[in-house]
């Protein structure tokens, strides 16, 4: 029987599970009606249009992380400053719904003032993650679009960084003149692990090295795979050089894609780093099921 809905609303994507009271996954929905292609007023419709069938005739809780608490998003839920613990029902946005059987919180973001940075989803992996590794002290790396760099101490987000590295090289690859060298989705382990060295080595010559790959693609026929994994492999040298003072000498967790995270663990693992690789997936609902655990203390 479900009893609360568990929501991921992300930029452009949507996942649901209808969740038992003992935590137990009953279904499991998604689809690609991000926060970016809904107005505010179409974010009730679009939850309903995936999940409304599961709703019995009484209120259901519904605990929701990510983009549709952003300002664009469903509701505004205001970011909570560092250093913090993992803001949980206690912070949440509740949601006015036109349909009665509905009870939405939205979880808050993260926020730091100097340097200024946010967080906004990654909050709730991360509260997953310490659900179950109550104990760790160390850095959380989200790698992604914008990846994270979390430094974690008594169970707080103590500070953070972001790095673009991710939409970097999603713009390089897809508009910039390297889109010609860099086609497909080849790799080469052995170009990433020589590119990843030379980004950490040298991070001012990187607009250098970058366009270095279109005219060895010209001149020397550069295969489009070495050419990707380098293109990779430079943009993490330069942001592991910059996030050095996060990870050197520390133990790091992982959350995130996984191809893209065996990237990240093959950098650290060359500067003799051991990471330890999670479900990113699993982090999250996590996260969202220790937040529901407080709303239920809440209503007790």
């Amino acid at each position: 029987m479900m009893d609360w809905l568990a929501v991921d609303w992300g930029t452009s994507h949507l996942r649901v599970w209808a969740m038992a009271q003992n935590g137990t996954v009953q279904t499991r929905r998604t689809n690609d009606c991000g926060m970016g292609t809904l107005t505010r007023d179409g974010f009730e419709p679009a939850l309903l249009e995936l999940a409304g069938d599961l709703l019995g005739t009484g209120k259901t809780p519904v605990v929701v992380c990510g983009m549709a608490g952003s300002r664009q998003g469903w509701a505004e839920a205001k970011y909570v400053a560092t250093p913090c613990t993992p803001p949980g029902i206690n912070r949440a946005t509740h949601v006015q719904t036109g349909d009665p059987r509905l009870s939405v919180h939205i979880l808050p973001g993260v926020k730091q003032t100097n340097p200024a940075d946010v967080m906004r989803g990654e909050e709730t992996q991360i509260a997953g993650f310490l659900a179950l590794n109550p104990k760790f002290d160390g850095v959380i790396c989200l790698p992604g679009t914008h990846t994270k760099w979390v430094h974690i101490s008594a169970a707080e987000i103590v500070s953070f960084r972001t790095f673009m590295t991710g939409e970097m090289f999603a713009l390089l690859s897809q508009r910039s003149v390297l889109r010609h060298t860099v086609e497909g989705d080849g790799w080469d382990a052995a170009t990433f692990a020589d590119a990843v060295s030379s980004g950490m080595s040298n991070p001012a010559e990187l607009a250098a090295r970058l366009f270095s790959i279109r005219a060895e693609g010209l001149l020397s026929d550069l295969h489009a795979d070495y050419a990707r994994a380098r293109l990779s492999g430079l943009l993490i040298g330069a942001e592991l050089a910059a996030a050095r003072p996060y990870w050197l000498g520390q133990h790091v967790a992982l959350i995130g894609d996984d191809k893209l995270c065996k990237a990240y663990a093959d950098a650290l693992g060359a500067q003799g780093l051991p990471v330890e690789r999670t479900d990113a997936e699993r982090m999250t609902l996590e996260g969202l099921k220790a937040a529901y655990a407080g709303l239920k203390e809440t209503t007790q």
